[in-house]
């Protein structure tokens, strides 16, 4: 669990429900997608996209990764 935390600025502060949520998003978005870890920019793009869903108050996991996918064309 806390997958996306490195992606996390210091301006961004979510409750930890909320980074659970994100996290469990961007794993499934990223498993989706077949993004390796050594695929960083893409992995980054990723979190940034669902830390940018978050911050708009979306908190279900299914429905960031869904969103992710969708704006990926993977989904």
């Amino acid at each position: 669990m806390g997958a996306i935390l490195p992606f996390l600025r210091n301006d961004a502060v979510f409750e930890p429900e909320a980074t659970a949520a994100m996290s469990v998003a961007f794993e499934e978005a990223c498993r989706v997608l077949k993004l390796s870890h050594d695929a960083a920019r893409e992995r980054e793009a990723v979190a940034i996209r669902i830390i940018e869903l978050a911050r708009r108050g979306e908190r279900d996991p299914i429905q960031l990764s869904e969103r992710v996918l969708r704006d990926a064309g993977g989904g």
